[in-house]
């Protein structure tokens, strides 16, 4: 190994019981998760905002490549440019694009094209894609497995929203394409993934459903 290129990675061994209690607080912690659709306009600090997203884009990716741009948005009038948008994408899949099917597996969840959470949530995140990179020069920079490194780092996103007491929702209008030219997003980018964050509502309420159990998810060998 070329000791220039790499350095040692700061191990802290901990007990087999530590290690049990880590993740079991973890999965209690993650299972209280859920997907929120009624927002309290109460304001959240950008810096809390800013930790989220620093700590997405921890995540691993193709090469280190790190293929992604996230885009954080308070101001109310690009909101209130993006809600409109999206509910004009929204109605069309509700009113025709949409199966039956699709629309009968959604009655559980009580939603429709309406989404007022794009304006109300204090902030939005847009996740963007970058197929490939741009050298300084224009010439374009190959990345790797790019929609698994973005969505790895998505992952991270929701983990880090629900652990600093925030909920969220996973909002993917199709198509999205809008959402690059309200954000002036360069040609190398496409959006991958829109989130509202905020708080609850005092009084939201979530969807009775139940996630599959051990013997359904893990195949043991």
């Amino acid at each position: 190994m070329n000791t220039e290129k790499h350095s040692l990675y700061p191990f802290e061994e901990t007990s087999k019981e530590d290690t049990l209690k880590r993740s079991e607080w973890f999965k209690k912690e993650m299972k209280k998760r859920r997907s929120i659709r009624a927002f309290s306009s109460k304001s959240v600090a950008k810096d809390v905002i800013e930790n989220i997203i620093i700590t997405a884009s921890s995540a691993p990716s193709g090469a280190n490549k790190q293929p992604w741009v996230f885009c954080a948005i308070s101001d109310a009038d690009i909101k209130a440019e993006i809600r409109k948008a999206a509910e004009k994408e929204e109605y069309e899949a509700y009113h025709g694009k949409m199966s039956e099917t699709w629309l009968n597996d959604l009655k559980p969840f009580d939603t429709d094209w309406h989404k007022p959470f794009l304006e109300k949530a204090p902030w939005l995140i847009v996740v963007f894609k970058k197929p490939y990179g741009l050298a300084e020069d224009g010439s374009k920079e190959q990345h790797y497995y790019v929609n698994e490194s973005v969505g790895i780092a998505c992952g991270f996103l929701i983990s880090a929203i629900h652990q600093a007491g925030l909920v969220t929702l996973t909002h993917t209008p199709s198509p999205m394409a809008f959402l690059s030219k309200i954000l002036k997003r360069p040609e190398n980018e496409r959006p991958f993934l829109l989130l509202p964050v905020g708080y609850p509502e005092k009084e939201a309420t979530v969807p009775n459903i139940q996630k599959k159990g051990e013997a359904e998810v893990i195949a043991w060998y």
